[in-house]
């Protein structure tokens, strides 16, 4: 209660580390740690994971039906933004480039791009870090 859970919180989250507790007793190796640092680190981990999830937004209500038809000036000021996105991606170096283009429209992961290229992993997220960083300088 005092990291900003109310009382329910509270009570749901001391529940919930009891039945950790419970379930995972085979699992405490008392070489590593006492009992009650074990337990303490379990109620730790769950509290910091109930509070991130009642402070995540709420995902936004789906419309049903048909969408309405996009204003022309919206249409214009889209078609701009693209055209400058295209010319801003053309500048990128090949291999930023590449990378960007795998990430953000063949919609892979960076393990995903890591594995078709063959480049390690830190590789593929300099890369892509570096391309995003140049594109918001040229965009803004």
């Amino acid at each position: 209660m005092k990291s900003g859970a109310d009382a329910a919180l509270a009570e749901e989250c001391a529940q919930d580390v009891m039945v950790t507790v419970w379930r995972k007793a085979p699992q405490f190796d008392a070489t590593r740690a006492s009992v009650a640092t074990w337990i303490f680190t379990i109620a730790r981990n769950r509290r910091i994971d109930m509070l991130r999830r009642d402070r995540r937004p709420e995902p936004e209500e789906l419309t049903w039906g048909p969408e309405a038809e996009p204003d022309q000036l919206d249409s214009i000021v889209l078609q701009q933004e693209s055209a400058r996105l295209v010319a801003a991606m053309a500048e990128l170096p090949e291999k930023q480039r590449i990378m960007i283009e795998r990430a953000y429209f063949g919609e892979l992961s960076h393990s995903e791009i890591a594995e078709q290229t063959g480049l390690p992993l830190g590789t593929i997220k300099s890369r892509i870090r570096l391309a995003l960083e140049r594109l918001r300088h040229t965009l803004s």
